[in-house]
């Protein structure tokens, strides 16, 4: 299982980016998929989940300003980010649990400036 994130840059508060999460060597419609981030200095937390079937959530601070999406035909899962915050800075990190255990992608950066 190969999770590729991609997307990330730097971004003046308020903009937007959209994050991709590219996976390889799973079936993917059979897995839900996360969005964690990780500031700088604090732990890994949740940002988003998109079930196998579709059905996203989302941790109260980003909800209305993030939507989470999976493309079947393509495999990937998607991160579209409005309205960013300072606050939202920090590695994005793409996750799925498959097969017993979890899987990580690499990360990829997102900085906000005020």
């Amino acid at each position: 299982v190969q999770l590729q994130a991609s997307g990330g840059g730097l971004v003046q508060a308020g903009g937007s980016l959209r994050l991709s999460c590219k996976t390889s060597g799973m079936n993917f419609r059979i897995a839900g998929m996360t969005w964690y981030r990780q500031a700088p200095g604090k732990q890994r937390d949740w940002v988003a989940n998109i079930t196998s079937g579709g059905s996203p959530s989302y941790v109260d601070s980003v909800r209305g300003r993030f939507t989470i999406s999976r493309n079947y035909a393509r495999n990937t899962v998607y991160l579209q980010m409005s309205n960013l915050k300072p606050e939202d800075t920090g590695i994005y990190y793409c996750n799925t649990f498959y097969r017993g255990r979890q899987w990580w992608g690499r990360g990829t950066q997102v900085t906000v400036s005020s």
